[in-house]
């Protein structure tokens, strides 16, 4: 039988696996931008971080998800929607009245699951990690050029 997961706040000076950032920015001095500023969710399997969620506040009302990842093996198992639910329930206890959340192009699974959790795109930064990102990205068979934006109002969730 597998031990539930348990989604909750990291603690104060927790170390969150560099590798399972990785997973969702695979470029670390991209991750290093926003990693100390963050309130970050996570899912916890027995004491170690399997997936993570980062609240990044962007001005008094409204904030991005960042970094929202879970490891490989857990995926599709409804634990990066569980995160991300935790993520808008923070965002609305701190009066965000709007949340923003950014993926690639090539993210086809991230576009599906964000608009499950209530997203909707708002528009298209063309050549975004073409120009940002050293080396090219490619996901599920697709040239990961574009920044895909999407934002959920947390009033009307």
């Amino acid at each position: 039988m597998e031990t539930e997961i348990t989604i909750r706040q990291a603690l104060p000076g927790e170390v969150l696996p560099k590798q399972l950032l990785l997973l969702a920015d695979p470029d670390w001095s991209q991750v290093e931008k926003y990693l100390h500023q963050t309130d970050w969710t996570v899912a916890d399997k027995n004491g170690r971080i399997i997936g993570v969620c980062g609240l990044l506040r962007l001005s008094s009302s409204e904030a991005e998800i960042v970094n929202a990842a879970v490891e490989e093996r857990y995926q599709g198992r409804g634990y990066g929607k569980r995160l991300i639910l935790q993520a808008l329930n923070e965002a609305g206890a701190k009066q965000y009245g709007k949340v923003i959340i950014r993926t690639g192009n090539s993210s086809l699974d991230q576009l599906g699951l964000y608009q499950k959790c209530g997203f909707r795109m708002v528009r298209i930064e063309r050549d975004y990690f073409v120009n940002n990102y050293p080396e090219p990205i490619y996901e599920n068979g697709i040239w990961c050029r574009d920044q895909v934006i999407l934002e959920l109002n947390t009033r009307e969730k």
